[in-house]
């Protein structure tokens, strides 16, 4: 009884703590930090900035990676967030209001701004020096500019630790991989790959250093955009959470659940058109969902592997072909194979050639088709300038089930007399 009043009276803080925020941070003001803390730790990061009091809030903010703050002040609303702004450095407000100036999911917004440049004169004393002083952390390369900011070279800090104390930083630089602020968030992850980078410059139009990104900035981001994909391949919004309220969940859900409920009709339409058949050989229902269930399972490798190839730049929409090649290729001699089981399993329980021949047949076809449309799914809506990911596997689902019931019931239909 204990233990269920403590939830009810859990639960009900935390509607208390969504519902009236201003009055919850009130009443949080009055209560010790340990117990704060217990009550905030379970919002969401939004939810638990905007109840916190107000120099806590300005602390955590202080102390954030840029990075992270900003999408948090895009949460606040107007108000709360001048407010916000108003009690922090005027240094640390103006890198934050720089960086929101950006499009979401660009170099601009990934950035660090706390940037160091070290100028030409500079001995590797005094750039070890400037940097203890600086704010910047996680560094892993030092940036070389010219006395008017723009970039030049780049040095590792390691290499520069390791050099005579009055050696000119100009003699250990090396040329630099730089990105433009504006520069879209799939160039940034080329540049890591291709150069294995372990941090990278971020310039303006004219070349002056005015970012860093590092890498660890971006595998976190990296992470949640296959989250993200995660979430919207199978029709759920970016931004649900686990604790989202129900009516958020319903309304972002619903449109795609009755999208995928008109494709079912389109499936079971299909199943439809052979009605005759599946009454004559009541044995093809059986087995109806064996050739739907692999030809799904080859299309959802398809489908992971060219995702993963678009978010990470290893292919472009011009090796479409080679790719759908690929796949069609893996498709065959894994059709060809789990046919060959599939058939021999079917023999075994009906003692049918015709239905072994029909099933096996069908399910290379099947495979086949699903290899195929994991490729063109997400490389089509590419192409026409759509979100691969958007319920990508509800589409890839869609076809998969049609052309699998189709090639599946159509080859026993046209073989019907060995059945």
């Amino acid at each position: 009884m204990k233990n269920d009043a403590l939830a009810g009276f859990e639960k009900l803080a935390r509607i208390f703590l969504r519902e009236f925020p201003d009055e919850a941070t009130r009443r949080l003001d009055d209560l010790p930090v340990k117990e704060i803390a217990r009550l905030v730790r379970a919002e969401p990061i939004r939810h638990a900035v905007a109840l916190m009091p107000a120099d806590g809030r300005r602390d955590l903010v202080s102390q954030m990676d840029p990075v992270r703050v900003v999408p948090l002040l895009a949460w606040l609303d107007v108000e709360a967030r001048s407010a916000l702004l108003a009690q922090l450095e005027p240094a640390r407000t103006r890198e934050l209001r720089v960086m929101a100036e950006y499009p979401a999911e660009t170099a601009g917004r990934l950035m660090d701004p706390r940037a160091i440049g070290v100028k030409p004169g500079t001995t590797a004393q005094q750039a070890l020096t400037q940097l203890r002083a600086g704010r910047a952390q996680r560094l892993a390369d030092v940036f070389f500019t010219d006395d008017n900011g723009f970039l030049t070279g780049t040095v590792s800090l390691q290499r520069l630790a390791l050099a005579e104390p009055d050696t000119l930083v100009e003699t250990l630089v090396q040329p630099a991989v730089s990105a433009q602020a504006i520069d879209p968030q799939e160039e940034v992850v080329e540049h890591f790959t291709k150069g294995r980078l372990t941090s990278l410059p971020v310039v303006d139009f004219e070349g002056r250093l005015i970012g860093v990104i590092s890498y660890d900035t971006l595998a976190l981001t990296a992470q949640e955009d296959v989250a993200a994909d995660m979430l919207t391949m199978v029709g759920v919004n970016k931004q649900e959470r686990a604790l989202s309220p129900v009516a958020f969940a319903v309304r972002k859900r619903l449109p795609w659940l009755q999208i995928n409920l008109v494709t079912a009709f389109l499936a079971a339409a299909v199943v439809g058109v052979f009605e005759g058949t599946i009454a004559r050989f009541t044995a093809l229902a059986v087995l109806l969902p064996v050739v739907a269930g692999q030809s799904g399972n080859t299309g959802a490798q398809a489908l992971a592997v060219t995702m993963r190839g678009l978010a990470m730049r290893e292919i472009r929409i011009g090796q479409w072909l080679s790719v759908v090649r690929k796949e069609a290729s893996v498709a065959l001699f894994n059709g060809v194979a789990v046919a060959i089981t599939t058939a021999a399993a079917v023999w075994l329980w009906s003692r049918s050639v015709g239905l072994a021949l029909v099933i096996g047949t069908s399910m290379v076809l099947s495979m086949i088709a699903a290899g195929v449309a994991g490729v063109l799914v997400p490389t089509g809506l590419t192409m026409i300038g759509q979100d691969p990911a958007q319920s990508s596997s509800i589409i890839l689902t869609t076809v998969t089930d049609i052309v699998g019931f189709a090639s599946f019931l159509g080859i026993a239909t046209l073989l019907s007399g060995m059945l």
